[in-house]
């Protein structure tokens, strides 16, 4: 980003705003849109081959531990992708009637405590200089605290 996108020209309300705005649109163009539309594709191209079909079929048994239909497991799945390309599944899915509303209510705090995983190797862990045999038990970790939390959903629910 160029100096003008970072700084106010002047401490004027309006002027922080517009910066505030074009530093917005410079995430979402730069960073968010095209992490989505990876996932996205990814997802469809896995759906077309009839990858997601298997795993949908392989997770099942999972699946119905937490009472959720076989294609809560492919909103797992692309949550790992992109926490924000599987909401857009979950939206998907009700519009089709294949999750309800309780459905997504086990899955959601579990999509955001995995989510993204595949990002943020690249993002956190190898900026951060993270020594690559962490990487395994952190992503571990995020998954069962996932599961844990679909646990506590199911039951509180």
């Amino acid at each position: 980003m160029n100096n003008k996108i970072n700084k106010p020209s002047s401490s004027n309300p309006f002027d922080i705003f517009i910066v505030g705005a074009r530093k917005g649109f410079y995430i979402a163009a730069n960073h968010l849109i095209p992490n989505i539309l990876m996932a996205y594709v990814i997802a469809q191209i896995l759906n077309l081959l009839g990858i997601i079909h298997f795993l949908e079929q392989l997770f099942s048994p999972l699946m119905s531990l937490f009472g959720l239909p076989d294609v809560a497991s492919t909103v797992l799945l692309t949550a790992w992708f992109s926490a924000s390309a599987s909401v857009g599944l979950i939206l998907s899915l009700i519009a089709q009637e294949q999750l309800t509303s309780l459905d997504t209510t086990i899955l959601l705090p579990a999509i955001f405590l995995m989510g993204s995983q595949l990002q943020y190797i690249g993002r956190l862990l190898r900026i951060a200089n993270v020594p690559r045999r962490y990487w395994p038990i952190l992503m571990i970790t995020s998954i069962l605290n996932a599961f844990i939390s679909m646990s506590i959903m199911k039951i509180i629910i």
